[in-house]
């Protein structure tokens, strides 16, 4: 067989093969399954690059000239393109390097040197499903300016509105305002930064850093005139009625609070451990500020273990 013929049939077998551990994979979108072929043939382009083998300089460039373009590196390049790691849906990678294989085998035989970005070439020139960077839509507009706070949406592609999908904590058109939970920083002619507000501000966000800028406080928190939002103690008595079981002991957190169980000992608590019990639970006396297992109950346990061992 003519190396010629290789490309298709190349092309045809792996196909076939990977069609059976691809199927029914996430068919990518235009501008990304074009984005994948040409990454997945440059890594081919890579991994049969040759350097010099020492001897006869001027031989040996004119053979790396030879092979640089030759039939027989475009084949070795097919023989793993679109195996890499990174691509989705291998068989649909296939599929999209057989339906342009006219037009890779022209770019690598006679466009490497005018042309040689192969995605530019390719997906934005040729096909038409991608567009050059910062641009966006089917006649590749200018995006709009997101100020570095933001990506614009469709950028690269023949999709997308280009209009600004900001960063968290950033707002505005063109990103060049804070959000609401969010207050400026850090402002100059070339940069904005937004940083977040104190976990004590609610609706409103906040003016500065700190809980004394919170322009309200977020349930759990309370308002004061010279701290700002102070966490409220929902483990105080008159500030959590019924809040935790019975047998469980109230713990605050900022902001909230949190029900733990008692220690096995307790018949009720205020915290952790057999010496915070309220009484002792049944089988258990307090001694020496904390509740252990009563003398009577050592000596039922005791009973009991004598009769077993009679019987």
């Amino acid at each position: 067989m003519r190396l010629k013929n290789c490309w298709p049939a190349t092309l045809a077998l792996l196909t076939v093969a990977s069609a059976s551990f691809s199927a029914e994979k996430p068919v990518p979108p235009p501008c990304r399954a074009c984005t994948q072929l040409v990454g997945s043939f440059k890594e081919g382009l890579e991994r049969t690059k040759r350097g010099h083998g020492g001897g006869d300089t001027a031989w040996e460039e004119e053979k790396l000239r030879s092979y640089k373009n030759s039939e027989v590196r475009l084949v070795e390049i097919q023989e793993k393109l679109c195996s890499d790691p990174g691509v989705v849906n291998k068989d649909h990678c296939h599929n999209l390097a057989n339906e342009h294989e006219a037009l890779l085998e022209d770019w690598f035989t006679h466009k490497q040197t005018d042309s040689p970005d192969l995605q530019s070439w390719l997906c934005v020139d040729q096909l038409a499903v991608c567009c050059p960077a910062n641009t966006f839509g089917a006649d590749c507009q200018p995006c709009t300016d997101c100020s570095g706070n933001g990506k614009c949406k469709g950028a690269g592609t023949r999709k997308g509105n280009g209009k600004c999908k900001c960063d968290t904590g950033y707002a505005g058109q063109n990103c060049n305002e804070c959000g609401l939970t969010h207050y400026e920083s850090f402002r100059d002619e070339k940069k904005l930064l937004c940083t977040q507000c104190h976990a004590a501000c609610g609706e409103g966000g906040c003016t500065g850093g700190g809980p004394k800028s919170c322009r309200k406080c977020k349930d759990g928190w309370s308002m004061d005139s010279e701290a700002g939002c102070v966490d409220i103690n929902e483990c105080l008595e008159q500030k959590r009625p019924n809040s935790c079981r019975p047998q469980q002991f109230c713990v605050n957190n900022e902001g909230s609070f949190s029900c733990l169980e008692c220690d096995r000992s307790c018949d009720g608590c205020e915290g952790d451990g057999p010496d915070m019990c309220k009484k002792c639970a049944d089988g258990f006396a307090l001694k020496d500020g904390k509740c252990n297992v009563s003398s009577e109950a050592d000596y039922t346990g005791l009973g009991e273990e004598s009769t077993h061992e009679e019987l």
